[in-house]
């Protein structure tokens, strides 16, 4: 190699080093400005907390910083001077540009020509002229859906107040899937009528205001639930606004990705036109990826429980929490390996780990478990709702239209009034408790827009539709966030919306409550044969026998155990999924501990494993334990 080559390359490695160094200390910079966004969020919510000041949400003032920031950021930072080469495409497919390259192979020369490289240039999207700082603030989609909203979407299932949940379960699942897909649907017809009134959209396809309307019509009532746990709202009010908004989330993604991919077979198949089975098979496609993402979540919710309960790890609290959170998070990640929807499918295991893992853990597990999450769910939040102010103003490719902005407004109130008050009217029909129009106003008013829609928005915006879709769901979410939330507690008082004595936090770790005989009963329960408040509904009476009868006895310590509730021939079974821990916590068992403890006799000790309860053979299913003394005397003569 010669003086000049070797001087060529150790130039170019200088430059290569110190533009690294550089984007080193913007991307360390980037960090440092949203820690101290999240940060100063962090102390004004102290402050008002400690004045008691209820006008403004934390999701509210990260918005208000990040505006501020990304104001500072748009027009106080001087423009950089960027370096271009202009690329002369060869070999190209057909495909393009509708398939952009994953790379670009540039030939380059020093001036000598004397050194020959071929450099890869990767693909980015499409070229602006912001500055690098602008381009730096805007972070990777894929960000937001693999990092930030797993734990926000686990959160809520896993701190989901379960009892009220499952009680009104028939009409949260009217208001998700039904409520969603009216919402959806209703949202982009009003808009494409809006369309093609309006001048120079004429690029906007139906198919776009669909995917529009899928997005738009997830609701985050986050600020809304806050308010309703600060004042303690009724409990089945909360569950049912709770409820709604978290499987609305979950019905909002599969119908967005389904709308995506009815769009692929419309823009590249044989066949462009609107078709009827088209549209069945994105229905089916809807269904299965739901049905499936929830299988999954469900049996990666149910195996953590089987491993916590047959497992003596809870003796070892760091690596039993360990093993929770990456069995949690893994299970997002096998639905996206799957081709499913991994937010429906985190949800779905957030709820069973509530269910059934949670009553596994050690005490030390499950305060770090539910701290750990709720200090994800808070920080992943607020540096969402930090950034949509940020992106407010350093997004490179904001398409405003003032004309679909306000038709957007107008449609999703149209759609969410459609959505409750149509919805709540057949409800009414058959539910015992009725949905007063009070408590339908306030339902309508928390149909806020936040991190889902915004995540979706900004997923894909090459297109001026999908700049314009994102550029408006910014505009929604702020406007949303900030006004229904501020206005909330005032809200609250002046619809009159009952208050409750029972605390709404979440229940993750509270088991039903037992009843005595006198109680009051609220006319969506009645007593159940052991004192519990069972609902009135149907489906919430079937899936709550199931639950005690076979799954609970099956994933935890609960008892009945299984032999007990399972048919005489299957008692093999039984035994064997019956824990020692299960034993020690039956009644009789306990009882007759207690009566040993007491008595001066001797008595002989009850065998330490399941084979002991082989005096339960025979049992008909629900029927009590036998009494202290003859479950004592069975457990001493079993031979078994």
């Amino acid at each position: 190699m010669s003086s000049a080559e070797g001087f060529t390359d150790a130039a170019s490695e200088t430059k290569i080093d110190e533009r690294k160094s550089l984007l080193h200390k913007l991307d360390s910079l980037i960090l440092l400005l949203y820690t101290c966004l999240l940060t100063l969020t962090v102390v004004t919510i102290w402050l008002f907390k400690h004045r008691r000041i209820r006008f403004v949400h934390e999701t509210g003032l990260a918005i208000v910083y990040g505006l501020v920031v990304g104001a500072a950021v748009r027009y106080g930072v001087t423009q950089d001077t960027k370096s271009f080469v202009e690329v002369v495409t060869k070999n190209v497919s057909g495909d393009w540009p509708r398939w952009p390259p994953d790379y670009l192979l540039l030939d380059s020369k020093d001036k000598n020509q004397s050194i020959e490289k071929t450099i890869a240039y990767s693909y980015k999207g499409e070229f602006s002229h912001s500055s690098e700082i602008d381009q730096k603030t805007t972070f990777d989609p894929e960000i937001f859906f693999n990092i930030l909203l797993p734990p926000i979407i686990f959160h809520a299932g896993y701190s989901m107040k379960k009892q009220f949940f499952f009680r009104n379960i028939g009409s949260i699942l009217t208001l998700a899937f039904i409520g969603t897909t009216l919402s959806t649907f209703v949202t982009a017809g009003i808009l494409y009528g809006i369309v093609k009134i309006l001048p120079n959209l004429e690029f906007f396809r139906f198919i776009d205001t669909l995917h529009f309307g899928a997005l738009i019509s997830a609701t985050d009532p986050i600020t809304i639930l806050a308010v309703f746990n600060d004042v303690k709202v009724d409990v089945n009010f909360y569950a049912l606004v709770f409820g709604e908004s978290i499987l609305n989330d979950a019905v909002a993604i599969v119908i967005s990705r389904t709308v995506e991919d009815y769009e692929s077979a419309l823009t590249y198949g044989t066949d462009t036109s609107l078709n009827a089975m088209l549209f069945l098979k994105a229905v089916g496609d809807f269904l299965g990826i739901f049905g499936a993402s929830f299988l999954v979540g469900s049996l990666m919710g149910c195996t953590t429980a089987l491993l916590t309960k047959f497992t003596h790890i809870h003796r070892f609290p760091e690596l039993e929490s360990t093993l929770f959170v990456l069995m949690s998070y893994s299970t997002f990640l096998v639905a996206e390996v799957l081709n499913l929807t991994g937010i429906v499918a985190v949800l779905f295991c957030g709820i069973c780990q509530a269910h059934y893992t949670y009553n596994n853990l050690s005490s030390e597990s499950k305060h770090i478990t539910k701290q750990f999450f709720n200090l994800l769910n808070f920080m992943a939040e607020n540096f969402i709702f930090s950034y949509i102010g940020v992106s407010m103003f350093t997004f490179a490719n904001h398409n405003f239209n003032i004309g679909f902005i306000v038709g957007s407004f107008f449609a999703i109130f149209i759609a969410r009034a459609i959505n409750v008050y149509i919805l709540s009217f057949f409800l009414n029909l058959v539910r015992q408790n009725r949905i007063t129009m009070n408590l339908q106003h306030m339902l309508f008013l928390s149909g806020l827009r936040g991190a889902i829609a915004f995540a979706l928005a900004i997923r894909n915006t090459l297109s001026e539709s999908r700049q314009m879709i994102l550029t408006t769901t910014l505009i929604i979410v702020i406007v949303t966030v900030i006004v229904n939330g501020g206005s909330t507690m005032s809200l609250v008082t002046w619809l009159g919306i009952p208050l409750s004595s029972e605390n709404n936090e979440n229940d993750a770790q509270e088991e039903e409550p037992i009843t005595s005989p006198n109680k009051d009963y609220n006319s969506l329960e009645r007593p159940s044969e052991t004192g519990r408040i069972l609902p009135a509904s149907w489906m919430a009476r079937m899936w709550s026998k199931l639950d005690n009868r076979y799954l609970k006895p099956f994933l935890t310590h609960s008892n009945p155990t299984l032999m007990e509730t399972l048919p005489e021939c299957c008692l093999p079974i039984g035994k064997y999924l019956t824990s020692v821990e299960q034993l020690s916590r039956h009644p009789a068992m306990r009882a007759a501990s207690m009566e040993q403890d007491n008595s001066t006799n001797t008595v002989t000790e009850a065998p330490k494993n399941s084979a002991g309860f082989s005096s339960l053979v025979g049992r008909s299913p629900g029927r009590k334990p036998d009494e202290p003394k003859e479950f004592e005397n069975r457990l001493s003569s079993s031979n078994i």
